[in-house]
């Protein structure tokens, strides 16, 4: 039996990077899966080449109604939601003395925000169930300080609590709720940490290279499954030890 046999899960940021080779994993494992980003073609290519139990959907995380429309689209069509990972996320440089007031309100609505209306939207529906689990994708950045990226690390840290806070709520309804905080991951959003010289990274890291997606994808696919059925609030890093 795979490990996801007979579950519905939605990912957002679904497209590329983590979220993809978490969907990926996902299908292996059994999974019916809802993908969801604004990046529609890479969206739609990902569903495609993952076959007829992965779909698409456009999906701005920032919208409650959107949120509203996804989970009820998604039981009018699969009858149950078994697992959220929120997983979209955007990066941008800046310290507290040079981060503008608009590019912090974007960070909060997509990072913090975005992961508060998921697990409002289908806390209701888990609840009912009374199974689930929720995964939260924070970062490194939500564990220590990260002085070249304020206002990403505030939303990452909030990710952490917020993870925390809802285990507890929920808990009782048997609804799950963990964190994961991938390191330096080859992703799109490392070249805009790195640049095109990703040298100076690796050499952060004690194990000598960079993660790849599918090393968060299997970490979080543990947190979907039933193998972690005594795991809720706590955080759990992917990161070759950096910050160990």
């Amino acid at each position: 039996m795979n490990r996801l046999d007979g579950k519905v899960a939605l990912i957002t940021g679904g497209a590329r990077g983590n979220g993809g080779a978490t969907a990926e994993l996902f299908v292996q494992a059994g999974a019916t899966v809802v993908i969801t980003d604004v990046l529609d073609d890479g969206g739609a290519e990902t569903a495609d080449r993952l076959g007829e139990t992965c779909s698409f959907a456009h999906h701005d995380v920032t919208s409650e109604d959107a949120w509203l429309g996804l989970v009820e689209k998604t039981l009018g069509r699969h009858g149950q939601i078994d697992v959220l990972v929120n997983n979209a996320g955007i990066f941008q440089h800046g310290g507290v003395l040079d981060t503008a007031r608009e590019d912090w309100d974007r960070m909060i609505a997509v990072n913090q925000t975005g992961v508060f209306l998921g697990m409002q939207a289908v806390a209701p529906t888990m609840r009912d169930a009374e199974t689930g689990s929720i995964v939260n994708i924070s970062s490194v950045a939500g564990m220590k300080s990260a002085a070249i990226a304020h206002a990403y690390a505030a939303s990452k840290w909030a990710v952490r609590g917020m993870t925390k806070s809802a285990a507890a709520e929920l808990a009782k309804y048997g609804v799950r709720v963990n964190s994961v905080h991938p390191g330096y991951i080859e992703t799109p959003m490392l070249t805009q940490v790195s640049g095109p010289d990703d040298s100076r990274l690796v050499r952060q890291v004690p194990l000598g290279r960079l993660g790849t997606p599918a090393d968060v994808g299997r970490l979080v696919l543990f947190l979907a499954s039933d193998d972690s059925s005594y795991c809720s609030g706590h955080e759990y890093v992917v990161d070759g030890a950096m910050i160990s």
